[in-house]
């Protein structure tokens, strides 16, 4: 399959970058991305190509950036052997080994996680995943029942499942990542976590955790946050990734409002987690 290399230099680059990645991947066929010191590149199949699309996006999403693009046709070539071969295994605190089916197996770790990337957020190479796989590692999960919000491949909500969570669900609203998050719960034995297509409409007063979890993005947790509270049980936990330092202050004044308290704040790299805790409601 023929690809097209979209190349963006955008000023300032963040947030923009990440705003740019969301919709792109989320409204469009772009399914891989690269990082670049001014922007990034963003891969589509050829046929699909759309600058209108693009346009569409960039005025939507870009207001106060400064950016252009160009296309280039990329050569044809297999494109999941070239993912395959750049694609690397991630060891997260010495306790969490994520990697692909063509990775070796480990026996030094107490947790391994295979995952099938396919192109869907959550290999544990970000710097978000692989914070919140940290904040599992120091919450006690059994009997727990958790909730993973934008789930992407279903990594977290699997580490979950392995830690002794009772009953876990995952929901992504894109199809190409839950449609993958079904496969990877499979391949770890742990087809009993419950995967939903869909977003947080899905999160009726009829369900209650004791964990939720979300990495997604800044405005979208702001957006949401009230539904991910409305669901989590008094003296519940709310992991929270998906953005930066600039970010944290207004994150923590709306959990705040909602009866959140910060109990840990992690970084890496420039992104930021939070550890939030919800408070015993008096009677």
């Amino acid at each position: 399959m023929k690809y097209a290399e979209v190349t963006f230099r955008l000023r300032p680059v963040e947030p923009f970058r990440d705003m740019l990645i969301y919709h792109l991947g989320e409204e469009g066929p772009y399914d891989s991305f690269e990082e670049t010191r001014d922007g990034l590149k963003a891969y589509v199949p050829l046929e699909q190509y759309d600058e209108g699309f693009l346009r569409e996006v960039m005025q939507e999403e870009c207001d106060g950036c400064e950016v252009d693009f160009s296309m280039q046709e990329m050569p044809d070539r297999n494109w999941n052997e070239e993912w395959e071969r750049q694609h690397q295994p991630v060891l997260v605190d010495d306790f969490c080994w994520v990697r692909a089916p063509f990775h070796p197996h480990r026996n030094d770790v107490q947790y391994e996680i295979e995952i099938e990337p396919k192109m869907s957020f959550g290999t544990a190479h970000h710097q978000t995943t692989y914070m919140m796989l940290s904040l599992l590692r120091d919450i006690d999960m059994a009997g727990r029942r958790v909730l993973d919000m934008g789930s992407g491949t279903a990594v977290l909500a699997i580490l979950a499942r392995m830690k002794g969570a009772a009953y876990v669900e995952a929901i992504d609203n894109d199809e190409w990542a839950y449609r993958n998050a079904i496969e990877n719960v499979e391949h770890n034995e742990c087809s009993d976590i419950v995967c939903l297509l869909g977003d947080a409409a899905l999160l009726t007063p009829d369900k209650h955790f004791d964990i939720v979890i979300a990495n997604i993005n800044r405005n979208i947790l702001l957006r949401d946050m009230a539904s991910y509270v409305a669901v989590l049980n008094d003296g519940g936990t709310l992991l929270l990734s998906g953005f930066y330092q600039n970010d944290v202050a207004p994150l923590v004044e709306k959990a705040s409002t909602l009866g959140m308290t910060l109990s840990d704040q992690r970084s890496r790299d420039g992104w930021q987690a939070l550890r939030l805790e919800k408070q015993v409601s008096k009677q």
